[in-house]
């Protein structure tokens, strides 16, 4: 089984606990607090060393985790990260909590969308794009907008593993690509 398949099963069990033990508020807590462990191994690369070693065994790093997680995370939560200490898969918690955020937004029937403008953009225009992207997906869009001069003019969204460029950059280039190819008739020498 691959790590992406086992990340998978481990999302989909905290959220069955999640909602079998409170709901959607229970939910939202488990996948922030799932964030902020994460957060914390990306922004502790020796605590992200600390859990990954095996010099020191499970016992050890499920006392550390409850000593600095008891009281700040769910109970159940808790629990839940000394079995995925227990089985060895602490590597894998970063791709779990991607795989727990895409099973709640299928869940809650919403996508994310990366949105790339060539500038700021106003919240009128957040609002327009954020609108016109609901209306042709028919659900609700999470956005994440970040700016890039260098699509000039226009915008980029990405939406999983679909990406929409109606880019100024993209249009210039394959006007490029179209002008390149094309024959000129031959002109007669005088």
């Amino acid at each position: 089984m691959g790590p992406s398949i086992i990340a998978r099963n481990y999302a989909e069990t905290l959220l069955t606990l999640g909602e079998r033990h409170g709901g959607d508020a229970t939910v939202d807590a488990f996948g922030a607090s799932l964030r902020q462990v994460v957060s914390m191994l990306e922004g502790e690369p020796r605590l992200r060393e600390f859990l990954e070693t095996p010099r020191i065994d499970a016992e050890g790093k499920k006392r550390a985790l409850r000593a600095a997680l008891g009281g700040r995370a769910p109970d159940l939560f808790l629990r839940f990260l000394l079995v995925v200490v227990e089985k060895r898969r602490q590597g894998l918690l970063p791709e779990i909590a991607d795989e727990y955020e895409a099973l709640v937004d299928v869940l809650r029937g919403r996508v994310r969308a990366e949105i790339t403008l060539p500038g700021e953009a106003d919240e009128a225009m957040r609002q327009e794009v954020v609108g016109t992207l609901e209306t042709r997906l028919g659900k609700k869009v999470v956005p994440t907008f970040r700016t890039d001069p260098s699509i000039l003019g226009g915008v980029v969204i990405r939406v999983g593993e679909r990406t929409l460029d109606g880019s100024l950059r993209r249009q210039i280039t394959g006007l490029r690509r179209r002008l390149l190819q094309t024959r000129l008739p031959a002109v007669a020498a005088s």
